[in-house]
């Protein structure tokens, strides 16, 4: 069978519920992809054998590049035939998921909506964070985006699909108080690449000047909303015991202003030289720098929009057996307390702080922990083992229709 996915974003991607899942794992259970992005930027990678890959122009200025990313998805949409074994899916998006479902509708075929984040309700929340540093009307903006889509999400998008992935049981859980039918609600946490992710693969580096101190390592964003500062708190509470440790921030903001902010915080704290952050970097390259770390902290705000969440970068510290820390956020909490394999804690600077004390105090005893992680990951977060399951939804859609 075939999925029609419209993705609007650039590839490749560094999300493995798309290059790993779609682009990798679930073609070899015959469920064939044709995906339709923004665009991509470098070269593809060999090991993701989409169907098909239709990208847009990435010419012009934004107006025109989402032009032609509206006009692409029409043509797919077109294109598709009523014959046996079709779907068509869209991914964190309302506006395309309405094109998608009339499409649907049309030809009578499923409609699928994967809903990775809680995008409307984060629109809110940025409108709000931001009211009092920008413009009142951009910030009224952002707002109203974020109500009116949200009511087409819950009142018509999701009620009218054939069936709704989600990243976890608390998001699914949250659309069943929106009125969605839980029976056509299905989590599929975040998940690794073990194949790609072998511990033993993966050559250890660390930056230059930085060899033989205690150090940690965060990957991921530091966009505002994040609370990037929490890190930087916790690394000063930790300088109070281990004097040379050290904070590797692999990754950056979506926006610069984001970024220096978290550099500015680190300087005033008298940390200039104790924080580096990388910037984007591709994948084998932040695994490197991970491996070569002491510690490795998953820190993740609690909030509605990130409860319902399953981040990845747990996944993976724990696949590379690294020691980790993570907070309790709940899907971090159900993984760390099913693994026994890191150290869950409150979400706060001093309690990630004793953590990475407590590793750095003993790092052989948390490197023997640490090594309960890639077997805990194959057992239960690999796409060998969620994939079966997400290919048997897929079918039992193709055989209803």
């Amino acid at each position: 069978m075939h999925v029609l996915q419209l993705v609007p974003e650039r590839l490749p991607t560094s999300r493995p519920d798309i290059s790993a899942l779609f682009g990798k794992y679930l073609p070899r259970e015959g469920i064939e992809c044709d995906i339709v992005v923004g665009g991509w930027t470098g070269s593809f990678p060999d090991e993701q054998h989409f169907a098909s890959v239709r990208r847009s122009s990435g010419a012009g200025g934004r107006i025109r590049r989402e032009i032609a990313y509206v006009w692409l998805c029409l043509r797919a949409l077109a294109g598709v035939d009523r014959r046996g074994g079709r779907v068509i899916q869209v991914r964190d998006t309302v506006p395309f998921g309405l094109l998608a479902l009339a499409a649907a509708r049309w030809k009578r075929i499923p409609f699928v909506y994967w809903m990775s984040f809680l995008m409307s309700e984060d629109r809110q929340d940025r409108a709000r964070r931001d009211g009092a540093s920008r413009s009142s009307v951009r910030s009224a903006v952002v707002s109203l985006r974020g109500r009116i889509e949200a009511a087409l999400l819950y009142r018509l998008l999701l009620p009218a699909s054939t069936h709704v992935f989600v990243q976890s049981a608390g998001m699914r859980d949250y659309l069943t108080v929106k009125g969605i039918d839980a029976s056509k609600i299905t989590p599929v946490p975040m998940g690794v690449d073990t194949e790609r992710l072998r511990r033993d693969a993966v050559h250890p580096r660390r930056i230059e000047g930085w060899e033989g101190v205690p150090l940690i390592v965060y990957l991921g964003t530091l966009d505002r909303s994040r609370h990037p500062e929490v890190l930087i708190d916790m690394l000063e509470q930790v300088r109070r015991r281990h004097r040379e440790a050290r904070l590797l921030l692999v990754g950056s903001a979506h926006d610069a202003p984001s970024t220096q902010w978290v550099a500015a915080r680190a300087r005033a704290m008298g940390l200039r030289e104790a924080v580096h952050i990388t910037g984007w970097l591709p994948t084998e390259e932040a695994w490197q720098l991970i491996c070569a770390a002491d510690v490795a902290v998953s820190f993740i705000p609690r909030s509605l929009v990130f409860d319902v969440s399953s981040p990845t970068k747990l996944v993976e510290y724990l696949a590379l057996g690294v020691p980790t820390i993570a907070n309790d956020n709940p899907d971090q909490e159900s993984l760390l307390r099913g693994s026994e394999a890191g150290w869950l804690t409150a979400s706060n600077p001093a309690a990630l702080a004793e953590a990475a004390c407590e590793i750095l105090g003993d790092l052989e005893a948390a490197r023997r922990r640490a090594a309960r992680g890639p077997a805990a990951v194959e057992s239960h977060r690999s796409y060998h083992r969620l994939v079966p399951q997400v290919a048997a939804h897929y079918r039992r859609l193709s055989d209803r229709a």
